[in-house]
């Protein structure tokens, strides 16, 4: 799995579309758990009959509003079931998928809808569909709006504007009378039919919607060094937009391809809290995300005894050695086993079950690169990260071996993908799993999908045993004044692994030194100003703390020793503004756009100069 046939078409277990493969889930697995949601206070199941239950009737209604195959379909939501049953039931009838951000504003969400021609538009709540509502009327080709939450609406009365119940009636009465359309439409699909579309996030310009074929999904299925390993009795937390690529890749393929049980996080607050909760044994997780974690314990042993920290740094020195050697395939000495056995039991224990991963036996990295410390650090407590790499447009291309250590690197290309690197070393990928291009888009598809090879815009080095190493954006690689070649994300990565210091960008093109943006940790830097008794009133006044500033400064020089003179940080600013994945800054996975927030503080920057 997935299984490349003769005529070059992807199936798994023999079927070419999302739909036909969810048919057969269906047959197989009717009563096992497919997803969870928390419902006041306590989780509810719904199983894979339940989820075919929903998906149908959407679907039938749908079909009964004159949908045809190729339309496109709307969902402006946060991650939960409804959003699921709809994105199948679209797919159950030939439609396409346009996920869209739930952070975004009216005009962005006006853009993403006109621009995909969306025929139909699926909403949260009253908060969600008032966006739409304040874009106009004729600024997009949407003929039916659906809202999952009806609540605070009744009494409201729009001709294209009802609730989700609506649509199910309206199905349940087309099953009636036509109980073998669905079958019949999920039949005629090809697995070079457009089942989604994918926006990027527009940081250079308009986001561009990236189709994604059915083969691209069922490729992602069986993405993996060797098979994934997981299965049904497996299960992972969902809390990244569902709209982004990495989400629906390793939330949604590995559910309809393995079984994995999904639950919803609440909401973005409770993410730490419902991972404690439930305990996955599978977790996908953005480099943010890892870092809070690191965060949390370096924040813990901060107010240990003296005999925990000295534990817990004896323990981290052990970790490494024992999973190098177990890599290396080399036996653990007597010595090292006895203390790595103690270490586990006294300290790393404590700290998985405080985490939540005391369960946890895969985990995943993607989306942006993730510091190779971090790395070494979950190493040690016995967690090793698998990270992956690819883009919207290639899906996962490499992936290190579960258990793999090492670094800095981002594994080896995966079955059925190619990896080359191009002129300037740019990172070219080809696979029977790729996008097959841009939406009404023809120039700038043909610009990036050359030959059949994807050309990212990522710069790599291959090392000799064939694993990549990612080293920067090609358009974001710094030039200084004095001719040197920077690489920014190494240094961004260095900087981030400290608890204080949640992301920063580093400055310097054409410039006679190199500076940095800083966006700190709120949690972990109002927990040392409490702890120093330092006064502050809100996070501006906390970053202009001058005991703030020497703590980020301190961290910056422990940064600087990793690397030479010219790739240093000389000056820095704190962005004072406690950023949101709503703000324009940051992207849904919780990252600085570069271009936007140099234009923006552009003012901020020239004051370091």
């Amino acid at each position: 799995m997935p299984a490349i046939e003769t005529n070059g078409a992807v199936t798994v277990d023999g079927h070419d579309t999302v739909a036909k493969l969810f048919r057969d889930r269906v047959g197989r697995w009717g009563d096992r758990i497919a997803m969870r949601e928390k419902d006041f206070g306590l989780w509810q199941s719904f199983s894979w009959r339940d989820f075919d239950h929903h998906a149908r009737r959407i679907a039938a209604g749908l079909k009964a509003l004159g949908m045809e195959r190729g339309d496109v379909v709307a969902i402006l939501s946060e991650d939960n079931k409804e959003w699921v049953f709809v994105d199948m039931a679209a797919h159950l009838v030939g439609g396409i998928v346009n996920g869209i951000y739930p952070t975004y504003q009216s005009g962005q969400l006006g853009y993403s809808l006109a621009d995909s021609e969306a025929r139909f538009l699926f909403v949260e709540d009253e908060e969600q569909l008032d966006k739409y509502l304040s874009i106009g009327e004729g600024r997009t080709r949407v003929e039916k709006v659906f809202v999952f939450d009806w609540k605070g609406l009744r009494g409201f009365d729009h001709p294209n504007v009802a609730p989700l119940d609506q649509l199910y009636d309206l199905g349940a009465t087309f099953l009636s009378d036509h109980p073998a359309a669905i079958d019949a439409e999920i039949d005629k699909g090809s697995g070079k039919d457009t089942a989604v579309l994918i926006y990027t996030s527009g940081t250079t310009g308009n986001p561009k919607g990236a189709c994604i074929p059915h083969s691209y999904l069922l490729f992602t299925m069986g993405a993996a060094p060797d098979p994934f390993p997981v299965g049904p009795d497996d299960e992972m937390l969902t809390y990244l937009p569902l709209c982004h690529a990495a989400e629906r890749m390793f939330s949604l393929c590995m559910s309809l391809g393995h079984g994995v049980k999904l639950n919803f996080a609440e909401s973005s607050e409770t993410v730490f809290q419902n991972i404690q909760e439930l305990s996955p044994t599978v977790l996908f997780a953005v480099p943010r995300i890892w870092e809070k974690f690191y965060s949390r314990v370096s924040t813990l042993m901060s107010e240990a005894t003296w005999l925990g920290r000295t534990g817990y740094a004896l323990a981290l020195k052990l970790g490494p050695a024992r999973a190098t050697r177990k890599i290396a395939g080399k036996p653990l000495p007597l010595g090292l086993r006895v203390g790595c056995a103690l270490g586990d039991w006294l300290v790393f224990r404590n700290i998985k079950q405080l985490l939540g991963l005391d369960r946890t036996h895969f985990l995943l990295s993607g989306a942006a690169p993730i510091s190779a410390d971090l790395i070494k650090w979950f190493a040690a407590l016995g967690l090793p990260i698998s990270e992956g790499y690819g883009q919207t447009e290639t899906g996962i291309a490499t992936m290190t071996a579960r258990g793999e250590l090492k670094p800095g690197t981002v594994g080896r290309p995966l079955p059925g993908v190619e990896v080359m690197l191009g002129a300037c070393d740019e990172i070219l990928v080809r696979s029977p799993g790729l996008f097959t291009g841009y939406h009404n888009l023809p120039d700038t598809t043909a610009a990036t999908l050359v030959d059949g090879w994807v050309h990212t815009g990522d710069v790599g080095c291959v090392d000799a045993d064939g694993s990549l190493r990612i080293t920067d954006r090609l358009k974001d690689i710094i030039i200084t004044a004095g001719g040197k070649n920077v690489t920014p994300s190494l240094i961004e990565n260095q900087l981030k692994f400290s608890p204080f210091i949640s992301d920063a960008i580093v400055i310097g093109d054409r410039r006679k030194y190199l500076a940095a943006l800083i966006m700190i940790d709120q949690e972990n830097v109002e927990h040392f100003a409490q702890t120093h008794a330092i006064p502050f009133t809100d996070y501006r006044s906390l970053c202009a703390r001058e005991e703030v500033q020497g703590l980020i400064q301190m961290e910056i020089t422990r940064a600087n020793k990793q690397f030479s003179s010219v790739e240093q940080i000389k000056r820095f600013r704190l962005i004072d503004v406690l950023l949101t994945p709503e703000d324009e800054e940051l992207t849904p996975t919780m990252k600085l756009k570069r271009s936007f927030v140099e234009k923006k503080y552009a003012p901020l920057i020239d004051q370091m100069y």
